[in-house]
């Protein structure tokens, strides 16, 4: 759709009006290939590197709430995560957002400082660093949880996505894309909002979650705790629960692969109860949150796969993975989660 735009031009106009006494010496596109988001290398005369993200997806008034917040947290995170996160470029004390419209697409910029990057965890996991990662996720979501008061508000729910996409299915271009699915989705949609509500998610603490963890944007130190975080495109205010899918697909038995699938299974494996009972010595869970957790499963394929897919994969991978989502991980959400089991290995 937008093969013959200039990003480096637009990213070129971002940094003048952030600060035009810098001049760029060269800009190199560093975007992640299984996505269609764009990210940037800034490099400056004086041989400052800057990285640079644009996003032409969804509202602008969301992506500037979702960087506000993440900048907010970056900078209160107590030790030891204080440098977890990249800080964004400021401009006169606030965020800086730089929003290119015209007649054929909206796109808007953030500056991030480079973040140091430690070394990458293993493909596949042993079980002692499995422990170390479970315990290392709790104490991250501790301290986000200790700050989440001095965060900016978040006006974003996940009902908000389930009601957009429910919405898309009666438009024209909606009723094209998901022909053939259209009752399967709305089925989907409704069960998530009357599960959640029958579990009580609304009691649930808000916190920071990044929802994709995967080997390729965090890094660990030699002890294999956490160093640094990148990439957060898919974050949000919600229960801490949704961080888990993707612990669960870091500890499974088959490890972190380049051609991917979304299944429920990695959730069951004994692999991730080892992550859950060390996550859960530090910071329990409760027996609502373990049974949420096949929800924010489906919320996940929901919104990520089907109603998002096509803005946050390329083209190959969001057809085979909606293919899935419709001839194997919808039908087999309620067969292959077991919550007992899991709430029986944590003794609650």
């Amino acid at each position: 759709m937008y093969q013959n735009i200039n990003f480096i031009k637009i990213i070129e106009d971002a940094w003048y009006d952030y600060d035009s006494s810098r001049k760029i010496k060269a800009v190199e596109d560093i975007s992640a290939k299984v996505s269609t988001n764009h990210v940037y290398r800034i490099r400056c005369e004086d041989d400052d590197v800057i990285i640079a993200k644009l996003s032409y997806f969804g509202k602008f008034d969301h992506f500037v709430e979702d960087h506000g917040i993440i900048n907010a947290l970056a900078t209160n995170l107590p030790a030891p995560f204080e440098n977890f996160l990249a800080k964004s470029l400021t401009k006169h004390g606030k965020l800086f957002v730089y929003r290119h419209k015209d007649s054929v697409m909206d796109a808007w910029v953030v500056f991030y400082n480079p973040i140091k990057i430690d070394q990458k965890p293993d493909r596949k996991q042993s079980k002692e660093q499995i422990s170390i990662l479970g315990s290392e996720l709790a104490k991250f979501h501790k301290a986000c949880n200790k700050v989440v008061n001095t965060l900016p508000p978040n006006f974003k729910q996940t009902n908000d996505d389930i009601t957009h996409l429910l919405e898309i299915l009666e438009t024209d271009q909606g009723k094209f894309e998901h022909r053939g699915h259209a009752d399967v989705i709305r089925q989907q949609c409704d069960l998530f909002m009357e599960n959640c509500d029958k579990i009580g998610v609304q009691e649930m603490t808000s916190i920071p979650v990044f929802v994709d963890w995967n080997i390729g944007n965090f890094s660990v130190k030699n002890d294999y705790s956490f160093f640094s975080r990148w990439d957060y495109d898919w974050f949000r205010m919600s229960t801490r629960m949704m961080d888990f899918y993707f612990f669960s697909r870091v500890c499974s038995d088959v490890g972190d692969r380049t051609v991917f699938s979304y299944l429920i299974d990695p959730m069951m494996e004994d692999r991730f109860l080892i992550f859950l009972k060390s996550y859960h010595r530090i910071f329990p869970l409760t027996e609502k949150e373990v049974r949420i957790l096949k929800e924010t499963y489906r919320f996940f394929i929901l919104n990520y796969v089907i109603k998002d897919g096509r803005y946050f994969f390329h083209e190959f991978y969001s057809g085979k993975l909606q293919f899935e989502a419709y001839e194997t991980y919808f039908p087999n959400i309620d067969k292959a989660f077991d919550a007992d089991k899991i709430l029986k290995a944590l003794d609650i």
